[in-house]
């Protein structure tokens, strides 16, 4: 396996799009020493369009969360490349919070951040094995079913 990130996302066929802008009065990355801190990002494609709305367990499946876990990594991914200039700086993948918008009986939170999860360490393979929580929540914003925050150690 390759170790340029970029060479794996283009033999995935995985466009990086442009970061969203916040919504909000916060950061969507804050660097201190080095570590990268990105806010949580949501499952938006290249258009701004949430992808998979709704609450796991009703509205959305296991398998669309997972996606939608997926989509998030991306867009993680695409906040580091837009704010570091280069993926080649990032020396590790620390933590991952994923927030998946939950049925009060849907209990495979876990499953659906393997999306994130597995993922992050297609493309950066070592580097991209993480600690993380999956965490069940009543709702999320912009009724997204998941959200996944992550802090990620950099080269100075």
């Amino acid at each position: 396996m390759t170790n340029d990130p970029y060479e794996v996302l283009k033999s995935l066929d995985v466009e990086l799009p442009q970061p969203a802008a916040p919504k909000g009065s916060y950061l969507p990355m804050l660097i201190h020493g080095n570590l990268a801190y990105l806010s949580g990002a949501l499952p938006t494609d290249q258009t701004g369009t949430l992808l998979a709305p709704g609450i796991v367990g009703v509205d959305v499946s296991l398998e669309e969360a997972a996606a939608a876990a997926k989509l998030c990594a991306i867009n993680l991914i695409a906040r580091l490349h837009a704010d570091l200039g280069s993926l080649t700086k990032i020396r590790r993948w620390i933590k991952i919070t994923g927030f998946v918008a939950s049925a009060p009986t849907f209990t495979s939170q876990p499953q659906v951040i393997n999306g994130a999860s597995d993922f992050l360490v297609e493309v950066f393979g070592d580097l991209g094995k993480h600690a993380r929580s999956a965490v069940g929540v009543a709702a999320l914003p912009l009724r997204s079913s998941v959200e996944i925050e992550a802090i990620v150690e950099i080269a100075p």
